[in-house]
């Protein structure tokens, strides 16, 4: 057997969906083969301070959604000098971050300054897919239908009334936070009365926000894997058992969404599902994995949603649940992820950093 590879999760994280990430690293670390891979845990408190953990006391009330937290604090990595060394002996990190100071490209800008490989989009990628309003613009451009939509900055906000907001797009429609993710700050307007309160919460997690027509149509999702030659798995159904597929139904509660995995569809519309899919991986910079969220029109239409660059790694998360019922186990995955972090790592060193100009002597 080779060396161990060693690897850095990096979870928790000063952000909304802070204990979504704990779940997911509960659960990758828990199907880390140990054979391969000498595991150090990094975890990011909701102030954004950095602590060394051991995985025997990491977490506490891991098995309860909506109790989960770190372990006790431990001592605080200094991260302005050597953070490589400051991390021990790091060979790739696996950010395990979901929205903002983590999958915004915030920290793999940090892990690329450092020299550090890591599992996951790079800069670009990751900026585009945290923010909805650039992403879906991208998506426009790239004449990839998606669902219809216009963004509201909070200093425009008295320019936009119910009565200007429904004559632009009409009801039902939805209010959402730009940058935000696990259906934090998503609210489904039906009637004016709801539309006040929409907004302002939606404000309350970003400067700007989206309004989005609601589609009527099949929610359909696919997990997605690579760097140059990205591969799509099989997709996934969601059928909420409310209005929406909420942050509740994503992480909560086990019977808040039925997820059919994998979904039956006619040919003709798995081929243009997958196809969509692995357009918009290209077109956002996407690297690494990545979960798509589409619609599927009873016309058949098939709707970019968004992507999801750092998607859930919960034990009720579809994304790994795809890619089993593709042929794909956890465990085997995860062995992709790092094996795609190091590749990439290795073919960007190689890239020049330097330039020599020389002048012709005038002798």
């Amino acid at each position: 057997m080779g060396k161990k590879i060693n690897v850095g999760i990096l979870f928790g994280g000063k952000s909304v969906e802070h204990e979504v990430s704990l779940q997911s690293a509960k659960n990758v670390v828990a199907a880390l083969d140990k054979n391969k891979y000498n595991v150090h845990l990094i975890g990011i408190d909701k102030e954004g301070k950095w602590h060394l953990y051991e995985e025997k006391d990491y977490l506490v009330d891991a098995e309860d959604p909506e109790a989960i937290a770190l372990g006790s604090k431990k001592d605080i990595v200094e991260l302005l000098h050597e953070p490589k060394t400051c991390f021990g002996p790091i060979d790739v990190i696996f950010p395990i971050l979901h929205g903002s100071f983590g999958e915004d490209g915030t920290v793999q800008g940090f892990l690329k300054l450092a020299n550090i490989p890591f599992v996951g989009p790079d800069v670009t990628g990751a900026a585009i897919g945290m923010d909805k309003d650039v992403m879906k613009r991208l998506i426009r451009e790239a004449n990839i239908p998606t669902t219809e939509f216009f963004t509201l900055h909070q200093h425009e906000r008295h320019l936009w009334p119910f009565e200007k907001v429904v004559k632009k797009i009409s009801l039902p429609f939805f209010v959402k936070p730009a940058s935000s993710g696990s259906s934090i700050g998503i609210h489904k307007v039906n009637k004016q009365e709801q539309f006040d309160e929409a907004v302002e919460k939606a404000f309350n997690y970003d400067r700007k926000i989206l309004i989005e027509k609601a589609v009527v149509g099949r929610e359909i999702e696919c997990s997605l894997l690579g760097n140059e030659y990205p591969i799509v798995s099989l997709p996934c159904e969601i059928v909420p058992s409310g209005e929406f597929h909420s942050y509740a139904s994503k992480y909560v509660d086990p019977e808040g969404a039925e997820f059919i995995i994998p979904v039956e569809l006619k040919p003709d519309e798995l081929s243009r599902v997958q196809k969509t899919a692995l357009d918009a991986y290209k077109v956002l910079c996407c690297e690494g994995f990545a979960r798509i969220d589409l619609f599927l029109k009873p016309d058949g239409e098939v709707l970019f949603n968004e992507i999801n660059t750092i998607p859930g790694l919960t034990n009720m998360s579809p994304y790994n649940k795809m890619w089993e019922a593709t042929g794909l186990p956890f465990p085997e995955l995860l062995d992709r992820l790092i094996q795609l972090a190091l590749d990439r790592f290795e073919k960007q060193k190689r890239l020049q950093t330097t330039y020599e100009v020389k002048v012709k002597s005038r002798c």
